[in-house]
């Protein structure tokens, strides 16, 4: 298969595993990374199940084929599936918010693994059809001409970043868990992200398994696991202080958390979800004490930025479309609104 994935960073975890089962895939970014992987192709360092130490997987190794081009360049109809791994925010941008254009009007399946569950997927869900949620997206417009059942979510479990120290194609994966997807509308499109999972499934190195698999679920709410562990975690790395690890963020008040934690599977429930959705607090709390690094949300608040993904803002607005509401999301929504907006006013 071809496969058009928007984002090189997170979106070459994906890549890399698609180019090991065999499949071709076209990184959209800007053009310096775009002529960086077409020169040198893309690296992945990640740990087998068993070993002390990283392996280095290298594009060129594999019998799958990697390109990278600009927005401008991407003609989204040679492709049988879109992936969508850039920061919700970036779809926004003038030439790749065009982009989004074609690729609604190309009518090809899209599946995202941002954090933020795009817009139109949204829409899948019965109780938030008429949910007024636009103002939690950096451009709501942006989802407009997608029709709900060519977009599926894919939760993206697993944490990778890339070292400040290296270059533009190199991503490291600090937690290699699985991508979580739930299935399209139409069953030929099922038939090809099943055929993608079961590609993914069989992928050895030197008779190894190889980490990070993609897990195809017919709930639409198995993604939405991962909005109990941004609450509970990414989002609290930013306090009024200083950024924290995951870890802290979850560990430093333990109780705090589980109750967190619960109360957006409660909200996911409401949704449609049920218990058999949702990940048990206790097993991503061991999960989280290996995560030592604030969040990606966190990393780009101190950075400086001015507009993040906004899951937290989203959570509470689909809990109050709903009557619900929880004093410890509304002040992580309240800090994470401060701290964006001082940003801002730097800026200005």
């Amino acid at each position: 298969m071809k496969i058009l994935i928007l984002g090189a960073s997170y979106g070459s975890l994906l890549s890399t595993k698609l180019l090991m089962a065999g499949h071709d895939v076209t990184l959209i970014c800007r053009r310096k990374t775009a002529d960086l992987i077409n020169a040198e192709g893309t690296a992945v360092r990640l740990k087998l199940r068993g070993e002390d130490q990283h392996r280095l997987l290298k594009s060129q190794d594999f019998s799958g084929t990697v390109d990278a081009v600009t927005p401008e360049q991407a003609h989204p109809e040679d492709y049988d599936l879109v992936a969508l791994a850039m920061q919700e925010p970036q779809y926004g941008e003038p030439s790749v918010k065009a982009l989004m254009a074609r690729i609604a009007l190309s009518r090809r399946p899209c599946l995202s693994i941002m954090n933020m569950p795009p817009l139109a997927y949204l829409h899948r869900i019965d109780a938030l059809k008429d949910a007024d949620l636009g103002g939690c997206y950096a451009d709501p417009t942006v989802w407009r001409a997608f029709e709900p059942g060519l977009i599926s979510l894919c939760s993206p479990d697993p944490q990778a970043f890339r070292p400040p120290e290296e270059q533009a194609n190199f991503l490291h994966v600090g937690l290699p868990t699985n991508f979580k997807a739930a299935e399209f509308a139409s069953d030929e499109h099922n038939q090809m992200l099943r055929q993608l999972e079961a590609d993914i499934a069989d992928i050895r190195l030197d008779g190894q398994d190889v980490p990070v698999k993609l897990r195809v679920y017919q709930s639409l709410f198995v993604p939405m696991a991962k909005w109990s562990m941004l609450l509970t975690g990414n989002y609290r790395c930013v306090t009024r202080g200083e950024g924290r690890a995951i870890r802290d963020a979850v560990h430093g008040d333990l109780r705090e958390s589980r109750e967190i934690y619960a109360w957006v599977d409660e909200l996911a429930r409401k949704l449609g979800a049920n218990s058999e959705d949702q990940v048990p607090f206790d097993k991503y709390a061991r999960a989280a004490e290996n995560l030592l690094k604030p969040s990606s949300a966190a990393r780009a608040i101190y950075s400086g930025a001015a507009q993040i993904e906004r899951v937290d803002k989203l959570v509470q607005s689909v809990a109050a479309s709903l009557g619900m509401h929880h004093p410890s999301v509304d002040q992580t929504v309240a800090i994470v609104d401060e701290k964006l907006f001082a940003n801002t006013q730097k800026v200005a």
